[in-house]
């Protein structure tokens, strides 16, 4: 049998800035070929970790290794399995595209790699901006240069800290179709993000971090169907019944929003309803979706 490391495997990993606790013993692994979300508010820890996984910040305390290369033992392996797109645009205003990209390939001695760097901005959309100046692009376009210096040497680990960020929705929906096509082709992705839409439709596994602190690691499926408020909008004929107010959430365009600890209970409603003489004209279940469990999780609620 064929040993199969974790593609990222991070182990009780702690680090403190002064009085700030910026990790306390996170751990968590990520699968070869896996898409995964690591979602958190600002000063959740997220770009500490990252940081950490890319070898420019030690933690004070655990491990980490990326395709079972520590990253502080083995930092040049490690470093060569991974690719990272930072939040911040970073580039030497003095290069043209193609000369950051044969720049990024000579750091990780790849000399003659034109061919892949073709390639790449081809299919980023960078091919009519090869020879420009990096100072003449625009945001999205050093946006689409980051995604390719990530790539340049291959790296089977990718990660992405809020890659669109401040870009147009045709360059983000168009940076999605090719990182997806990296991910089907057995890249491991991982994704930090504020739009959590792009994390619910893009991403298997999803961890949470609040304050330091991992506060959930689940499926994304299981996480949202535990989520332990389920809500039903009706459109009524009446006045909601006062047997009944204790449910009500809240009113939006002539519908009772009404909050249910399980679907199961939604006959019991529908009876109260049909006690008090009143008509359901409408009915709707309003699904729960990846926003609304972040923002219980983090104001202290469990999913």
């Amino acid at each position: 049998m064929v040993f199969m490391p974790h593609a990222i495997e991070i182990e009780a990993v702690s680090k403190r800035y002064g009085q700030l606790q910026a990790l306390d013993k996170v751990s968590f692994t990520v699968q070869p070929g896996e898409f995964f979300a690591l979602l958190g508010p600002n000063g959740a820890g997220k770009t500490t970790l990252i940081s950490a996984l890319a070898g420019l910040a030690r933690p004070d305390s655990g491990s980490i290794r990326v395709m079972g290369h520590d990253v502080a033992r083995d930092f040049k392996q490690a470093r060569r399995a991974l690719g990272v797109v930072p939040q911040e645009l970073v580039f030497d205003p003095f290069l043209s595209v193609r000369e950051t990209l044969r720049f990024q390939s000579g750091y990780f001695g790849l000399a003659r790699n034109d061919d892949w760097i073709d390639e790449l901005l081809f299919k980023l959309g960078l091919s009519d901006k090869a020879d420009s100046n990096m100072r003449a692009l625009s945001g999205g376009m050093k946006r689409r240069v980051m995604v390719a210096q990530a790539l340049v040497h291959r790296p089977p680990v990718m990660v992405l800290d809020e890659p669109t960020a401040g870009v147009d929705v045709e360059l983000r929906q168009s940076l999605w179709v090719f990182v997806q096509e990296l991910n089907q082709a057995g890249h491991t992705i991982v994704l930090t993000t504020h739009y959590l839409e792009e994390a619910e439709a893009l991403c298997g596994r999803i961890a949470m971090l609040k304050k330091g602190r991992l506060i959930a690691l689940e499926n994304k499926d299981k996480l949202l169907a535990h989520s332990a408020r389920r809500e039903v909008a009706v459109k009524l004929s009446g006045a909601l019944p006062a047997s009944l107010a204790a449910r009500k959430l809240r009113e939006e365009e002539g519908r009772v929003v009404l909050q249910l600890a399980d679907l199961s209970e939604l006959e019991s409603v529908l009876a109260e309803l049909r006690l008090a003489g009143v008509e359901v004209r409408e009915l709707n279940v309003v699904e729960t979706d990846l926003e609304s469990v972040f923002v219980k999780m983090m104001n202290g609620g469990a999913a």
